[in-house]
């Protein structure tokens, strides 16, 4: 799966004093000096039901760094790393795992050293007011543009709407700093039946203030979802975007990865069954995020897959 958070810990985590929440997060932020031209200064608004012949523009290509972290953890290292995902000519990344040993600052001098920047993060629902406080603070100064919740899970409905509760009270945080909060999706979302004919989805996006949080689609899950559910059997990529156009949020940002059509494991961009021309065509985003748990190769070499797929994909 993709980088994320335990489920169950993510739920105690948030049964907190939801006033202190506000209290002390909002009143903590109005004193770091934030922006507060609002959501829109971070974030163009996406174009729906492009057409003619698109191309992805190179400058809202990204990568998930959990895709590369064996070679984060390992040889050659972060830094080595960072470095030649800037030289395939990735213009910015989606931070996983940490800052590797550097403060937000030092990460932030580093990335600018080398021509990258770190356009979003994975971050899972803060604990209290101070782990939110220092969330938006380190994104703000690492120049982010979003900030997302990996990853949740639960069979029941109750913990899918106190989570769609904390991650509205933390956007409208965000929101304050000028910046976009999002939730990523995984495959269950679409599989787990809560009752009454409901999934996590219809929950989360009845529950998620459209106002405040956006959508980050991850289209290999969604794909994979409408499979396992047999809703999407037929039709997996209409399946998908189904998902996006009945959605109340906007869906800003992809995370483009393939899937082997014969074992339905994660596949290089280009390599596998998806019809991500049909997909982008259909819906633009903001961000194009390159990204396999499962690297055919090498990290480096999936990297440099999914920059040349999306700099070449036609739509």
């Amino acid at each position: 799966m993709c980088y994320g958070y335990d489920g169950e810990a993510a739920l105690r985590r948030s049964v907190m004093d939801r006033r202190s929440l506000l209290r002390g997060s909002l009143a903590a932020l109005a004193g770091v000096g934030l922006a507060s031209a609002g959501i829109g200064a971070t974030a163009a608004t996406a174009t729906t039901r492009t057409t003619g012949r698109q191309h992805v523009p190179p400058g809202l290509i990204s990568i998930q760094l959990w895709t590369v972290r064996d070679a984060l953890w390992g040889a050659p290292g972060y830094d080595a790393t960072l470095t030649h995902l800037a030289k395939i000519g990735y213009p910015k990344v989606e931070l996983a795992l940490g800052y590797f040993g550097r403060t937000a600052a030092q990460l932030r001098q580093f990335l600018d050293g080398i021509g990258i920047r770190a356009s979003s993060s994975h971050d899972g629902i803060s604990g209290n007011a101070a782990e939110l406080e220092q969330k938006i603070q380190n994104a703000v100064t690492l120049g982010q543009s979003y900030m997302v919740v990996p990853y949740l899970y639960s069979e029941r409905a109750d913990e899918w709407k106190r989570w769609a509760e904390q991650m509205n009270v933390e956007a409208a945080a965000a929101a304050r700093a000028g910046l976009r909060y999002g939730y990523h999706n995984h495959a269950h979302e679409f599989t787990i039946d809560l009752g009454g004919g409901k999934r996590p989805w219809d929950v989360l996006t009845a529950e998620l203030d459209p106002k405040l949080v956006h959508l980050e689609v991850d289209i290999y899950w969604a794909v994979t979802g409408g499979i396992n559910s047999g809703d999407g059997v037929a039709d997996p990529e209409g399946f998908t975007l189904d998902v996006i156009r009945s959605a109340p949020q906007r869906v800003l940002q992809y995370h483009v990865k393939d899937r082997h059509a014969s074992d339905g494991d994660m596949a290089d961009l280009g390599t596998g069954m998806i019809d991500f021309a049909r997909i982008f065509r259909e819906h633009s985003v903001q961000e194009y995020i390159v990204e396999n748990d499962t690297p055919d190769v090498t990290p480096q070499r999936t990297a440099e897959i999914g920059y040349r797929y999306l700099r070449n994909v036609r739509f």
